[in-house]
């Protein structure tokens, strides 16, 4: 099975994304237990936005995640507790205005134990989703950097996105070099992420070459690159994915995106292709996988929920539609 087309030149792939959804996708199998279909875990929630983490844990389980977690600052717990009860709420988090009172030695207790209770929990997870509704808090961003320097040293994959991609474009060092880190930057936070990386501004001229250079100068972390195509580098090759998706942009997709990739990226790690048999998918990058699976799906359901709602489509109506949409292209075995 191919799971890309090489175009003329080898510059460009375009990504054979049911392929890859059809070979990553496991079947349903009554003699696995729970937590085998994996376990993500969202990073993200504050007291302004509750949405976006709810959006990326609630994706995950609809694609077919057994479990998903979400790890929030307690003025967002309640609330997103209330959107589904399929979701495991951890109010650890903490934000500068609840702690203001607080000395320094104080807050170092703080951040420690935040990290503690975090560390309770970290070996279960298959898949980290790090900035949906994260807000721009110093104190907050910290505690999270000492998180995703935690998920590192665990190897556990870690998807950047929303305000994670704020956080790690000022601090660069906390994926760089990290083979299992994925960043789903849109156009303003790709264009941060290439002035700061590259020192340069975004050439639409070379949108594949600069892609390359990105990835490779933050040592092979791959990029998926939101826009009419969505295109994914991790500094060997660009793959793209341009499935028609849906003309209505309502706010929240990406956040279905990454909980998406999160889950697919786990599913290509297990898979363990390679010992079965010799293709191209069985070479390909776990995390590269997981993006063109992630990017080809939400395209779909975004497609189906459009061709039902129109203009009036939401993101809560594609959520809706991705079961049927995986359905659709790698059915229940």
């Amino acid at each position: 099975m191919e799971a890309v087309k090489c175009l003329s030149g080898g510059a460009s792939l375009e990504a054979n994304a049911e392929s890859v959804l059809r070979a990553i996708t496991p079947s349903l199998d009554p003699t696995r237990h729970k937590g085998q279909a994996g376990k993500i875990a969202v990073v993200g929630g504050c007291r302004e936005y509750t949405g976006a983490p709810y959006f990326a844990a609630i994706s995950a389980l609809k694609i077919g995640a057994d479990l998903s977690h979400v790890f929030c600052t307690e003025g967002a717990a309640t609330v997103i507790k209330s959107y589904s009860p399929e979701l495991i709420v951890h109010p650890i988090l903490e934000e500068s205005y609840n702690i203001s009172g607080v000395n320094d030695e104080g807050k170092r207790d703080i951040s420690k134990k935040i990290l503690s209770e975090f560390d309770k929990w970290m070996e279960r997870f298959d898949c980290l989703v790090v900035g949906p509704g994260l807000g721009r808090d110093p104190f907050l961003l910290e505690c999270v950097s000492k998180i995703m320097t935690r998920a590192r040293q665990s190897n556990v994959p870690i998807v950047v996105d929303g305000d994670g991609l704020f956080l790690v474009t000022n601090s660069i060092e906390l994926v760089s070099g990290y083979r299992l880190a994925v960043l789903t930057p849109n156009v303003i936070e790709y264009k941060r992420l290439v002035q700061k990386v590259l020192g340069c501004d975004v050439n639409d001229q070379n949108t594949h070459g600069e892609l390359l250079s990105l990835s490779k100068q933050i040592g092979g972390v791959t990029i998926l690159r939101k826009g009419k195509s969505d295109l994914i580098s991790d500094g060997e090759k660009v793959q793209s994915v341009s499935i028609y998706g849906s003309p209505r942009r309502c706010g929240g997709q990406g956040d279905i995106l990454s909980g998406s990739v999160a889950v697919f990226l786990s599913w290509a790690r297990q898979c363990n292709l390679a010992a079965e048999r010799e293709s191209t998918i069985s070479r390909t990058n776990p995390t590269v996988l997981g993006c063109i699976a992630g990017s080809a799906l939400l395209r779909k359901a975004a497609a189906l929920a459009f061709e039902h709602k129109k203009r009036s489509t939401l993101t809560t109506d594609i959520i809706e539609h991705l079961g049927q949409s995986l359905e659709a292209i790698s059915p229940v075995s």
